[in-house]
């Protein structure tokens, strides 16, 4: 950053540390003893679409690397689009393999980012269960480097489950890098990965 970027008050955006993403695993432990929250085995990478020949061959990628496990018996990467324009990637893993998903995820993020898709990435997320079968997401902002957590009510239409989120959040701080501005904590309804 220059002199003038500092008198001005700009600054150059924080590049994301997505080893952040390992600490998931921990951070469902915490979420389990303390909420009864446990992994579905799903988990998504959402990113700005972007056209062209290079982004085709970087889709290809992806499905040859997460599709690696389809010989072994795991289910094929799956791309959405959602009405926004968004594209979503999902992934899953066995609900017991919180490390392999987490590993996937951040596999994908990486693949992206080094071929300089890094600016179209937005978040991933995480998907988790109560025994009722309440639904909640661990949500990674990538320009924000931190976490939160988004709990639709089921059958509520676009509503959130406010007390459970700000109860994940007190439970998962010392976990996570939890996003500490609430206005920031986006709503994902219907992103691929909130389901199962």
């Amino acid at each position: 950053m220059g002199f003038w970027d500092a008198v001005l008050g700009r600054s150059k955006p924080a590049r994301p540390d997505l080893d952040q993403l390992f600490a998931l695993p921990s951070a469902a432990v915490t979420l389990e003893a303390g909420a009864g929250f446990t992994p579905t085995g799903l988990g998504s990478v959402c990113f700005a679409s972007v056209e062209g020949g290079a982004f085709d061959r970087l889709q290809e990628e992806v499905r040859e690397l997460l599709d690696a496990d389809t010989e072994r018996g795991g289910v094929p990467v799956e791309f959405s689009r959602d009405e926004y324009g968004y594209t979503w990637l999902l992934a899953r893993q066995p609900r017991d393999d919180l490390a392999a998903l987490v590993s996937d995820l951040h596999a994908v993020n990486t693949l992206l980012q080094d071929a300089g898709f890094g600016p179209q990435l937005l978040c991933s997320l995480v998907g988790f269960r109560d025994p009722g079968g309440r639904p909640l997401a661990l949500v990674y902002l990538y320009k924000r480097g931190t976490f939160y957590p988004f709990a639709p009510l089921p059958g509520r239409g676009e509503k959130r489950d406010n007390a459970l989120e700000l109860q994940v959040r007190g439970l998962l701080g010392d976990d996570l890098r939890v996003e500490e501005d609430l206005s920031r904590w986006f709503p994902v309804w219907g992103a691929p990965g909130m389901a199962g």
